[in-house]
């Protein structure tokens, strides 16, 4: 067994246990005059749906010690999925307990107890716009940041009217499970506070600014910050950073960027996007000199440089990011580990840095294949999707011990995910970034 696999199902273990625990103390405590399997159902229900709103703040708060063993990417689709489970758990706690007891619809009534009937039905409506803003974003029309700041606000709003409405109820909230619950949710503020309140206490200090604004090919932008003091940050290639524009940390405007430069180079941190969504359409436009703060690093996208068997890149358009660094750096270091890149873009006109990587197949032991949708007349390359046949075609036989890296658009990981996977790669050698939520 691998050592990601063990740390996941050690983390998925303690998971578990901590949205179980209270629910089984009921379960193990419950007295003999029970008020019928259908409302204890419910009522169990509703007790597992708080625990999981309550552990998201774990999942998403981006912790060190919680997601570096497990990739950040993989705690976001678990973030989300999760998210949708509480959901379900939220609608069908109400739905289980009022088909066991019709006479209960009576609570929901606002001309009987009207604080309490209003209460009930925000909570559900406020669980409903927490997840379908969540999915739907851009259809809801909100920018990053609002939808950030609604995020939030529903979230406390969400899990602090949960755990009223139980404590309140009293009936599976006394003694023990009572101190189980709100023990998370305790858990889950104090996380809370310190992403969003003392981590940016402490980049206060460390202010970095703009010094160079580049435009590249594929309609990208290119920032270079430089540290406005002596501090530095060291990191590895393949990781992200969570960046801050503004005189000040405490933002709304926060987003996440794989580093593109050199692990060699720190003193010059160098980020590239494309313009794709509200913020990244932005950057063209950001004036040298703007100041910046930067959370991080994070990520596990890391290759092994002492693998004999080297590492697989598979990149589509602004999907490239992380694999200059990685390739950037292996060169600084003159790494000779064998390396392939495909590299997937619908033109030639917006391969980004296909320039660079000639220049780097020269340093590096490195085979960049270019694969384009629309390729122009004449192109002797490799041409439409990165299917299961090129990859058989253009890669070698995998030995069981090399890495494979992915990063692009989606339907492009899935497919590339799902042949090698067919080839017989294993799972936990497969390194996937699908960071999207900006």
């Amino acid at each position: 067994m691998s050592k990601v696999l063990r740390r996941a199902l050690g983390w998925g273990a303690a998971y578990l246990v901590l949205a179980l625990l209270p629910m089984a103390v009921v379960i193990a405590l419950l007295r003999a005059e029970t008020r019928g399997p259908g409302v204890e159902f419910g009522a169990m229900l509703g007790l597992l749906a708080l625990s999981v709103m309550a552990l998201q703040a774990l999942v998403s708060g981006r912790h060190r010690w919680f997601g570096e063993a497990l990739g950040y990417d993989n705690l976001l689709q678990f973030h989300r999925r999760m998210g949708l489970f509480a959901l379900v758990l939220v609608v069908a706690h109400p739905v289980v307990m009022l088909t066991s007891r019709p006479a209960w619809l009576d609570y929901l009534d606002p001309r009987d107890e009207t604080l309490r009937a209003l209460t009930l039905v925000g909570l559900l409506i406020a669980t409903l716009l927490l997840v379908a803003t969540s999915l739907w974003r851009k259809a809801f029309g909100l920018c990053y940041e609002h939808w950030r700041a609604l995020h939030g606000l529903l979230t406390v709003a969400v899990v602090g009217g949960g755990l009223g409405h139980a404590l309140m109820v009293g009936h599976v909230t006394e003694g023990l499970t009572g101190w189980l619950i709100g023990g998370l949710i305790g858990l889950s503020l104090l996380l809370v506070a310190e992403t969003r309140l003392l981590r940016p206490w402490r980049l206060r200090h460390r202010p970095w600014q703009v010094v160079e604004t580049q435009p590249v090919l594929g309609d990208a932008t290119t920032l270079v910050l430089a540290p406005m003091g002596r501090h530095r940050l060291v990191f590895a290639p393949g990781q992200f950073f969570w960046i801050t524009l503004g005189d000040s940390p405490f933002q709304l405007q926060q987003h996440p960027f794989s580093i593109a430069s050199s692990a060699e180079r720190p003193e010059r941190l160098a980020f590239t996007a494309k313009r794709l969504g509200d913020f990244t359409a932005t950057l063209p436009e950001v004036p040298v000199g703007t100041r910046a703060f930067i959370e991080g690093p994070f990520g596990a996208f890391l290759p092994d440089p002492g693998n004999p068997s080297g590492a697989v890149m598979i990149a589509g358009g602004i999907g490239i990011t992380p694999m200059m660094s990685i390739l950037r750096t292996f060169a600084d270091r003159g790494e000779r580990l064998p390396l392939w890149l495909i590299y997937a873009n619908p033109t030639w006109e917006e391969a980004t840095f296909r320039e660079e990587l000639e220049a780097l197949a020269e340093r590096l032991c490195l085979e960049v294949i270019h694969v384009l949708g629309e390729p122009p007349e004449g192109w002797k390359g490799e041409r439409g999707l990165v299917e299961p046949d090129l990859l058989a075609r253009r890669l070698p036989a995998d030995d069981g011990r090399r890495d494979y890296f992915i990063c692009g658009p989606g339907p492009l990981m899935d497919a590339a995910e799902g042949a090698l996977i067919d080839f017989g790669v294993a799972p936990t050698r497969l390194h996937s970034d699908r960071f999207d939520i900006v």
